[in-house]
């Protein structure tokens, strides 16, 4: 097959990509050259943890958003690989809320065993991708920071797999200038014992509010202080913390809230979510949307509707995550190597609108797990990725949900039954609030 092919990023996106055409070959199909080109030093993408902030050592910017003592803060059992289970992995059962480290090793296992690492490029941002609408194909501008130089290669494909969890949505709040503490947002956030003895204030309700607050109550934060936009988490918090209506001002180390009360603090979290952010892509070609379940502009979740050639991975919001880039990995391959087709602009711009109205109509977080499930198994269905039991990962989701509802401190010292396996599985050694070390030797210690 002569044709080739550029994925951008090596993290869990772009490594279902090199998988799915591995997976291929290794069935004795002929595959394109392809390439993979990644900023960082190693794979993995944000769970590739490093220290720095800011800039990293050839000034770009920073592309994790990984803290020490991070746990999933999902069940395994909704993201396991379908032809990779933790079990294999690890030798026998671990259980459901793995720290960073477990979950990094697990990630890179499935790719050391498919020996995929020399179609990547490490140290390689990428500056600029357009197309040539004579040539029908992509130039790729590309900087080897290893031999400081740029350079340009052609490619029949390009696949956008550099994720948006890495570009911070920093709001402006009256009195950041002059604020006697640290202000920072969540991308740079990397240990919660910084912040013990401290009294924080976090900005948002997402995810990473969820969880920074968390850690550091884990961690011997004094107090936390929760600002919301449109609602509180509502979630059972200890006594230490508490949820207040917007952030309005600060004064010195004085906080003041839209209901008029204040706090002081003695430093502020921006949990204000990332945006989806592709500066090196044409114009033409650059995907533009917020944080949704089913992107504008990107049939089956997938496909550049304006360009077939061009796919984009992972830029769904997202309940599920590694098996559902796998199930986008497998179908891209496909379309590429000419064993299913794309139908046309009308037709793909009536189905990308049929998903995004079902999308709108969705009542509550159940039914959007549900919803991703469906997509998820709606690309399984077009390829040779293995099956797995969605409803049983929908279930472990469901459960989550209420673990969480019950008793936020503890939803981590459940367990879930694998979808590929069938396995419950086991308590882990100590409850989460006490296992103050999230080292990978720790964790599977019995």
């Amino acid at each position: 097959m002569s044709k080739r092919v550029a994925i951008i990023g090596a993290g869990p996106s772009g490594l279902a990509q090199l998988r799915a055409f591995q997976s291929a070959k290794q069935k004795g199909a002929e595959i394109p050259e392809v390439v993979c080109f990644e900023k960082q030093s190693n794979w993995g993408g944000l769970w590739n943890y490093t220290w720095r902030t800011g800039l990293d050592e050839y000034g770009e910017p920073v592309h994790g958003s990984m803290y020490r003592y991070l746990w999933s803060n999902g069940p395994k059992e909704g993201l396991e690989f379908a032809d990779y289970s933790f079990e294999e992995h690890f030798g026998r059962p671990i259980a459901s809320y793995p720290p960073r480290s477990v979950l990094f090793d697990y990630i890179e296992g499935r790719v050391k065993k498919a020996g995929v690492r020399d179609m990547i490029r490490f140290n390689s941002p990428v500056r600029h991708v357009n197309y040539d609408e004579s040539a029908g194909l992509f130039n790729v501008t590309v900087q080897d920071h290893q031999k400081d130089q740029e350079y340009t290669e052609q490619f029949d494909h390009v696949i956008v797999a550099n994720g948006h969890f890495s570009t911070p949505n920093v709001p402006h709040f009256e009195g950041f200038d002059s604020f006697n503490g640290r202000v920072l947002h969540a991308h740079d956030f990397r240990d919660a014992m910084e912040f013990k003895d401290k009294d924080i204030l976090i900005i948002g309700t997402s995810y990473s509010a969820e969880d920074i607050g968390s850690q550091c109550w884990k961690y011997g934060a004094k107090t936390i202080t929760v600002s919301h936009r449109t609602g509180p988490m509502g979630y059972d918090w200890p006594d230490n913390w508490q949820e207040v209506p917007l952030l309005t001002k600060v004064e010195n180390n004085t906080a003041t809230f839209k209901d008029g009360t204040t706090k002081d603090v003695d430093a502020i979290i921006l949990c204000t979510g990332y945006l989806h952010h592709f500066p090196f892509m044409e114009e033409s070609l650059k995907l533009k949307t917020d944080n949704r379940l089913y992107p504008v502009d990107l049939y089956n979740g997938v496909v550049w509707q304006h360009n077939p050639n061009l796919f984009y991975l992972g830029m769904q919001d997202q309940w599920y995550t590694f098996n559902m880039f796998d199930a986008q990995a497998w179908y891209a391959r496909d379309i590429i190597m000419g064993r299913l087709d794309v139908p046309s602009q009308k037709e793909m711009r009536a189905d990308i609108d049929k998903w995004r109205e079902q999308e709108d109509s969705i009542p509550d977080d159940y039914a959007s797990i549900k919803y991703q499930g469906d997509y998820t198994l709606h690309l399984m269905a077009m390829t040779d990725y293995p099956e797995f039991n969605v409803e049983a990962s929908n279930e472990a989701f469901y459960q989550w949900k209420k673990h969480k509802k019950k008793n936020i401190m503890t939803f981590r010292d459940n367990g879930y039954k694998s979808a590929l396996t069938g396995t419950m599985a086991p308590n882990h050694h100590t409850p989460w609030k006490n296992a103050l070390d999230d080292s990978l030797e720790s964790y599977l210690k019995t």
